[in-house]
């Protein structure tokens, strides 16, 4: 193991060196000085603590339900909520449904012993990823009850690798493996590993709550007016010269854009470029007049996932680079969903694809040859908008499973 150690300190000394030159590596290395100094003087000796490891802010929000349900059931436990990735911890660091919210230290063999030390948790879960080989280990030697949730194995996973021993064993500290489908299971039986429940996704649990907890935004109300709006979150530029393209084809429709990054040259460029006309939302007021507006600009962070509950249609970005973004937020309001070809690594957007509630576009021709009859057949939309919630509503209830293996 003393390659991953090395390749621990190395990665660790090389965020310290560009902190310099890149914000995020500044607050993934400044937000761990000092961090067992602050954790000993926040975390009370004799508490019991349940941790839950998350690597950033989309594993927080499938986490975030076990977390709430720990917190009203068990209320003799503290909650411990550790991030990896700054862009989690920095928006997730004033969480109220935890006691203590911390960035994870490195996983260097002495740091796992003293984070261990401080917290003593008598219930870990890691959420999804993250298989930190030291801190598992000292897990595993202090037999503290560990548990990874709404997991997914795929073949070419170093586990199945001839040279991944030590990830192997790693998956020894598991109590319990809560995985999201046959297949990750099938894959961990191969390597002798049956400590396996196919409990699902709790992102489902949790966009379940999203939905029921939806927001009344007046102001989107009010840009909606008697016109059926489509909304298109996390986009990226390739995402936006294609919707221009729609929106300008479809004046009667209302669109709302939500770019992933607020790029100042990206959102004045659709502003520009809107031939019925544009305005940002933060310089929106309660006396805003939107007249004939065709788009809405959502420069602001936290509101998408009440926004969907006002739309007829959605699109989602990203599946023209790396990956596309949250579907289910989308789906649990009944929408039809569209996204680039780079989709096929989540499971949740191929089962859309397969149940005919999404649809992967490749080019402009694709997305409006899409649009056309959703937009023309009130009956075909309702069908549509019917599988995309029951296949949500199908599959709920990961978090109770969780929480009866653990607590029971």
């Amino acid at each position: 193991m003393w390659f991953y150690n090395i390749a621990i300190i190395l990665y660790s000394r090389c965020i310290a060196l560009v902190a310099r030159w890149y914000p995020k590596a500044q607050l993934w290395s400044e937000g761990r000085k000092g961090l067992f100094e602050r954790m000993a003087a926040a975390i009370k000796p004799g508490e019991r603590i349940v941790w839950v490891h998350t690597a950033s802010l989309g594993e927080f929000e499938q986490g975030r339900p076990v977390i709430e349900k720990i917190r009203s059931r068990y209320p003799e436990y503290k909650i411990l909520l550790t991030f990896f990735s700054p862009s989690g911890y920095e928006i997730r660091k004033n969480y109220q449904g935890a006691d203590y919210v911390f960035y994870l230290p490195a996983d260097t063999a002495k740091n796992a012993r003293k984070f261990l030390d401080i917290v003593n948790p008598e219930v870990a879960i890691f959420v999804k990823y993250e298989f930190w080989l030291n801190l598992l280990t000292e897990l595993r030697k202090r037999e503290i009850k560990t548990y990874i949730i709404s997991a997914i194995f795929r073949h070419n996973s170093v586990f199945f690798r001839f040279y991944g021993s030590m990830w192997r064993k790693a998956l020894r500290t598991f109590k319990t493996i809560f995985v999201q489908n046959e297949e990750s299971k099938e894959l961990l039986a191969g390597i002798g590993i049956n400590n396996v429940i196919v409990a699902g996704d709790s992102r489902f649990d949790r966009v379940a709550e999203i939905a029921r907890q939806a927001k009344k935004i007046d102001l989107i109300d009010r840009f909606r007016g008697n016109s059926r709006l489509f909304v298109a979150g996390s986009t990226w530029g390739p995402d936006e010269e294609i919707l221009l393209q729609l929106i300008n084809d479809n004046p009667s429709v209302k669109f709302i854009i939500a770019p992933h990054e607020m790029e100042e040259e990206r959102i004045e460029k659709l502003m520009s470029e809107v031939k019925g006309g544009a305005l940002r939302y933060t310089r929106c007021t309660p006396l805003t007049s939107f007249g004939s507006k065709q788009v809405l600009i959502l420069d602001t962070m936290g509101m998408l996932s009440s926004v969907y509950g006002y739309a007829s249609w959605s699109y989602i970005g990203g599946g023209f680079g790396v990956g596309i973004h949250n579907t289910l937020e989308a789906a649990t309001f009944g929408l039809p969903i569209a996204f680039g070809p780079n989709y096929h690594k989540f499971k949740e957007a191929r089962d859309l694809v397969t149940l005919g509630a999404a649809t992967s576009i490749i080019d402009y021709k694709q997305l409006a040859r899409w649009f056309a009859p959703l937009r023309d057949n009130e009956v075909f939309l309702r069908k549509v908008s019917r599988l995309s919630r029951e296949y949500t509503l199908q599959n709920q209830g990961a978090t109770e499973t969780f929480l009866k293996e653990m607590f029971e």
